[in-house]
């Protein structure tokens, strides 16, 4: 918890000393009313002529201090609001902050079902214990501490009783707290796992119901819902046993207070001794009641208190990860450095925690404007190799250089300045077809209509984007669900092109796309996108075919290199790829198509 007193701003620390303040006056208007009831019961037992003035007057002041306690406590609760929201919010900020520094690594390590999680429900499980805390928290040991010195000095017998009810609540919130802090701990990953069954089931929701899979769904969901309400109901029914004991503790202390009251009482000889004492056991009576009311508001912070310390070491763990990939000290290249140049050199990768590589000793050389693609069977390694380019991993093994420079030496900013990166699957964001093209920033670059408008021509979108309502500005759901396939990859690139920048990475960014506006495509990028270098990964060998160099990936391992006609000559892999998607006489027929 001390990471949350940190992030305490001067203005949260004014309001929490004002609720502090309020706190105090509210107890002790709390514990004065047993004063004021004390007198009324001497001065009605008293049989006193003046009395019944007496009694009004008191009971005045008593009901005054029940409202100034209301009072109170409404400004703590107030202040209390306050500085929960405003630890929340600030928490939410940080453990976004944070995640977008993470590479996939990171992002792989929680997950992200568990980073929702830990985004909204742990933080408001925080908010609540803080909102609470401050009320209850703070309260209770003050209450109790005045309350016992209130107390102490009077009938031993009647503080006997008061101190075995304490401890009788005492033992069992520990032995409460012992058996069920790991069962909270146990709650969290469990509403990580429902999460994470219920988005697999929402984003894959076409294919679960092209494949008749909603039993096997719904059974799915049912065995996380079912351990997480398992857990729910045995963390609740244990709790549930604080409410009737604590009952029981107030009414039984009460009675023995009474009882014993009743005896010594009776010992007492005189008429005004024995009104005397009968009004001390009433205000010993309120007394130990706000002792227990005191232990009952603890036992109310055990309930909560144990699971936001579980979302606080969970919030703890996101903050205190540190990202393996992180900026180097260089914030642009050295004057004179080759500029839109990729090399790797003898690079080897292997994925966190996996035992085997699946990059082995890869070297090549992109110049300025050359196109590099990348072919080879499903998880040869393709994609893996050219997502060592803007540092989505680092490679294990060897170099990965831009301009002369080793990736590593970039700032993030400044290496992704360089790169126009399209993923194998397109992703668009909610908002217009403009500010998905324009998205983003880069530094000494500014992004207006008219750059849009070019990117979007150069990527063949022009046509179905215009014919939208509102056309540069039509509006563009969540994920692109309004747009079909080919559309969402053509703004993908689009978004890239509009970047201008010096390497393009294109992840199967044109399988979306028929034949002829891959073509089309292809050409308005050569043409006019300033002698940029590009990485292409791609399946087709009609994609690929005019690349400048071609590389052949089996297994991770460099299988061939070089333009398709070498390759068709030297390399069996690549032979037999385009034989399987083309016959002969096609692969013939685009020869004589690029010799023409």
């Amino acid at each position: 918890m001390r990471r949350i007193f940190k992030i305490l701003k001067a203005g949260e620390w004014a309001y929490f000393a004002c609720g502090v303040a309020f706190i105090v006056l509210q107890v002790f208007l709390d514990l004065k009313m047993p004063d004021y009831m004390s007198t009324i019961t001497v001065l009605a037992t008293s049989g006193a002529a003046a009395g019944m003035g007496e009694i009004w007057k008191n009971g005045g002041l008593m009901l005054a201090c029940a409202l100034g306690s209301a009072v109170s406590s409404a400004c703590v609760g107030f202040f209390a609001a306050r500085i929960a929201a405003a630890v929340a919010f600030r928490l939410r900020s940080m453990i976004f902050d944070k995640v977008e520094s993470f590479s996939m690594e990171e992002i792989n390590r929680f997950s992200t079902a568990s980073l929702i999680t830990r985004t909204t429900n742990d933080v408001m499980q925080v908010q609540m214990v803080i909102s609470m805390g401050m009320q209850v928290m703070i309260k209770a040991p003050v209450l109790a501490v005045w309350a016992i010195v209130k107390i102490s000095g009077r009938q031993w017998q009647w503080s006997a009783a008061t101190a075995g009810a304490v401890a009788v609540m005492v033992l069992m919130m520990l032995v409460l707290l012992i058996a069920v802090f790991p069962k909270f701990r146990k709650m969290q990953r469990l509403t990580d796992d429902l999460n994470a069954v219920t988005r697999e089931n929402l984003t894959g929701v076409r294919v679960v119901r092209a494949y008749n899979a909603e039993k096997y769904q719904e059974e799915k969901f049912a065995r996380a819902n079912e351990a997480l309400t398992k857990t729910q109901l045995f963390t609740s029914r244990a709790m549930a046993i604080l409410s009737p004991v604590m009952n029981l503790v107030m009414t039984g202390l009460s009675v023995a207070i009474y009882w014993m009251g009743a005896y010594l009482i009776e010992d007492v000889e005189t008429g005004a001794a024995r009104s005397a004492l009968f009004g001390q056991m009433t205000a010993f009576s309120g007394y130990a009641m706000q002792v227990v009311m005191a232990f009952m508001m603890l036992a109310m912070i055990f309930i909560i208190l144990p699971r936001a310390m579980v979302s606080v070491r969970r919030i703890g763990e996101v903050l205190d990860t540190e990202a393996s990939v992180r900026d180097g000290p260089l914030a642009a290249a050295p004057a004179g450095s080759p500029v839109g140049t990729v090399e790797f050199k003898n690079v080897s990768f292997k994925y966190p925690d996996a035992s085997e590589y699946v990059l082995h000793g890869v070297s090549f050389k992109a110049e300025r404007g050359q196109t590099v693609a990348f072919i080879g069977s499903t998880g040869s390694g393709k994609s893996t190799a050219i997502n060592l380019v803007p540092r989505f991993y680092d490679a294990t093994e060897g170099e990965v250089l831009v301009d002369g420079i080793n990736v590593r030496d970039y700032t993030l900013a400044a290496l992704h300045d360089k790169i126009g990166y399209v993923p194998q699957r397109a992703v668009l964001f909610s908002g217009t077809v403009e500010s998905n093209v324009a998205y983003g920033e880069k530094a000494g670059f500014a992004f207006d209509g008219e750059k849009v408008k070019e990117a979007v021509r150069i990527a063949q979108g022009q046509d179905f984007v215009e014919k939208m309502e509102g056309g540069y500005g039509a509006h563009i759901a969540r994920g692109g669900t309004n747009v079909s396939g080919g559309q969402k990859q053509r703004l993908a690139i689009a978004r890239a092109v509009c970047r201008d920048p010096e390497i393009y990475i294109f992840d199967d960014s044109f399988s979306a796309l028929d034949y002829k506006t891959d073509k089309l495509l292809r050409r308005a990028l050569k043409e006019e996108t300033g002698g940029a270098t590009s990485l292409i990964v791609a399946q087709r060998i009609g994609t690929i075919r005019d690349a400048d160099l071609i590389i052949v990936l089996d297994e991770g391992n460099v299988v061939g290199k070089g333009t398709h006609d070498e390759l068709m000559r030297s390399c069996g892999v690549y032979r037999e790829i385009a034989l399987s998607q083309l016959s002969e006489e096609e692969l013939s027929g685009m020869a004589k198509e690029v010799l023409s």
